[in-house]
């Protein structure tokens, strides 16, 4: 049985580069994460090797240059954390989270028909 590992906060901005590009050798990575963090290339790759090992990307070896895919899922990192802000910050109140992001966010037009039509999905099974 193996374990499931939840991502750090670190892990999850490489997962996030991942998910956006579909897969990426270190230096891909490393050049993104480098716009917004001080780190250097041997660091990426340390994080990037540790989190193949927790089986949270597969690495293609068939060239020098190692390919990463992200194999955890974004949906499921959105649920864990939602679930953990929600419970912790939020007391368990998911409305407050609600109102809490449509309050600091500037929502487009498309984003609240969105959210009203899933209002409306929600009201029509209780």
């Amino acid at each position: 049985m193996s374990k499931v590992f939840k991502p750090t906060e670190s892990e999850l901005e490489i997962l996030s580069i991942l998910w956006e590009k579909e897969h990426a050798s270190v230096r891909e990575v490393h050049e993104i994460v480098q716009l917004t963090k001080d780190v250097g290339y041997t660091t990426t790759l340390k994080l990037m090797q540790i989190m193949h090992e927790k089986g949270l990307v597969s690495r293609n070896e068939s060239s020098k240059t190692h390919i990463y895919t992200p194999l955890f899922e974004k949906e499921k990192a959105q649920e864990q954390y939602i679930t953990k802000m929600i419970k912790t910050l939020f007391s368990g109140n998911s409305a407050q989270l609600v109102l809490q992001a449509l309050g600091n966010h500037q929502s487009s037009q498309e984003e609240l028909a969105e959210i009203k039509s899933l209002i409306e999905q929600i009201e029509k099974r209780k």
